[in-house]
C-alpha cells in the first residue's frame, strides 16, 4: 500500500477537481462507478439466488432509504447511464408486489450486510492494488493514476451537464424534451410538469448531489486517497441500487442506506456551509437567508443529509423546494423548504449551478490555503 503525503494528497484532490471540470467522465465500460454498479447487481443475484436476467432496481445514488423524494444520483447516473434503466429518486414509492425474494427479513438484512461488505471491501482493496502498484512504477505515474481515479469520484461536470440538459429547452419552451431530460435525473413523474416544477425537480437534484458528487468524495480522498474516496463512492452506488424503501429492499437494502447515510452526515453539513458562502459572493443571492433557511427547513427533509445542501440553494435563490410529487400511482407531499418569495424559473437551474460551481471553488480554495500552510 502507497501512503502519500498530506500535501500530496491535497495537491492530487485539486488536479482531480480540474480534470473533472476540463474532462467530466467518458462513458468508458471500464469506468469504475459502471465496473462497481455490475458487481452489486451479480452479488444481488447470487446473494438472492435469482437468475441472471433479473435486473436490479435502476441506479440513483444517494437518499439512504429516505421518504418517497429524496432526489439524489444525478452525478453517477451522468457517469454510467443510468445502470440499465430510467433512474428512479432516491426512495420512491415502487410498486414492488411479488418481488421480494421468498427469504425472511432477518435473512435478506443478512444477505444485505454481506453485500454492503463485500462491495465495498472490494473496491477499497481493488483501489489499493492498483495505486500501489503504478506507484513502484513510476512515482509519477502513481501520482497521475490517483489523481484520475479521485477524479472518477466526483461529478461537477455531470451535474452541469444533466442540469443544462433540461435548462436549454426550457430556455427554448420545448416542454417536452426538458420533461424528457428531466426524467433521466429524477424518478417522479415528469409528463405533466410546467416550467416551475421541472425546474424544482433540478434544482433539488443539483443541490442534493452537491454532497455525493463533489464534497463527500473530495472529503474521504483527503482522509485516504483513492482508496477512500472509491470505498465512499461504492457505498453511495449501493445506497442508488439497493437502498430504497419499498418491498424487495426494505431489509436487503438496509445496510447500504445506512453506511450512506454515515457517510454523507460531515460533508453534508461542511456543504452547507459551502454553499451558503457560494451565495454570498454571487449577485442576488442571500448567504444569510441560505443559513436561515437551513437552519429552520433542513431537519424537516425525511433524509438526516439532502436536506441541508437544499434547503440553502432555497434560502439562497429565494424560492420554495419540495411539495408534491408523483410516481406512478402514488403521490408524495414533502416538507416544504425556503420561502417563495417569487416564482421558480428556468433560471434558478443556472443558479443552482453557479452554487455547485461555488462551493466547489470554495473547497478548492480551502485546500490550496492548507497547501499553503504545509509548505
Amino acid at each position: 500500500m502507497i501512503f502519500y503525503s498530506l500535501k500530496e494528497i491535497l495537491w492530487m484532490m485539486l488536479a482531480a477537481v480540474a480534470v473533472d471540470l476540463v474532462i467530466g467522465d467518458p462513458k468508458w465500460p471500464t469506468h469504475p462507478v459502471i465496473r462497481i454498479g455490475s458487481l452489486i447487481s451479480f452479488l444481488e443475484r447470487k446473494l438472492r439466488k435469482e437468475p441472471a436476467s433479473r435486473k436490479s432496481a435502476p441506479e440513483c445514488t444517494g437518499g439512504g432509504q429516505a421518504e418517497a423524494g429524496a432526489e439524489t444520483g444525478a452525478e453517477t447516473r451522468a457517469v454510467a447511464g443510468a445502470a440499465e434503466g430510467v433512474p428512479l429518486e432516491a426512495g420512491a414509492p415502487l410498486d414492488t408486489a411479488g418481488q421480494a425474494a421468498a427469504l425472511s427479513p432477518r435473512s435478506l438484512k443478512r444477505r444485505g450486510i454481506v453485500l454492503a461488505a463485500a462491495v465495498m471491501l472490494a473496491a477499497f482493496a481493488a483501489m489499493t492494488a492498483v495505486t500501489a502498484i503504478v506507484a513502484a512504477i513510476h512515482p509519477w505515474l502513481g501520482y497521475a493514476v490517483t489523481t484520475w481515479f479521485i477524479s472518477t469520484t466526483i461529478a461537477v461536470k455531470g451535474l452541469k451537464d444533466a442540469a443544462r440538459l433540461v435548462a436549454v429547452p426550457l430556455a427554448a419552451g420545448d416542454l417536452a424534451a426538458a420533461r424528457k431530460y428531466t426524467g433521466y435525473i429524477v424518478g417522479r413523474d415528469t409528463k405533466n410538469l410546467d416550467e416551475g416544477e421541472l425546474t424544482r425537480a433540478v434544482v433539488e437534484t443539483v443541490a442534493e448531489n452537491t454532497v455525493d458528487g463533489v464534497v463527500s468524495p473530495l472529503v474521504f480522498a483527503l482522509i485516504g486517497g483513492a482508496p477512500l474516496a472509491m470505498l465512499y463512492r461504492a457505498a453511495n452506488t449501493l445506497d442508488s441500487m439497493v437502498g430504497y424503501k419499498n418491498d424487495r429492499y426494505v431489509h436487503f437494502g438496509w445496510a447500504s442506506a445506512r453506511w450512506d447515510d454515515v457517510m454523507n452526515w460531515i460533508p453534508a453539513r461542511l456543504t452547507g456551509i459551502l454553499l451558503i458562502l457560494a451565495a454570498a459572493v454571487q449577485p442576488r443571492m442571500s448567504a444569510f437567508r441560505a443559513a436561515r433557511s437551513v437552519g429552520r427547513f433542513a431537519r424537516l427533509h425525511p433524509s438526516p443529509n439532502s436536506g441541508i445542501p437544499e434547503s440553502a440553494v432555497a434560502g439562497a435563490l429565494g424560492i420554495e423546494l419540495g411539495g408534491r410529487n408523483t410516481y406512478g400511482t402514488v403521490v408524495s407531499e414533502r416538507a416544504r423548504m425556503g420561502w417563495p418569495l417569487r416564482p421558480r424559473n428556468r433560471g434558478d437551474i443556472d443558479g443552482t449551478v453557479r452554487l455547485l460551481y461555488g462551493a466547489t471553488g470554495w473547497l478548492a480554495g480551502g485546500v490550496l490555503c492548507a497547501i499553503w500552510l504545509l509548505n
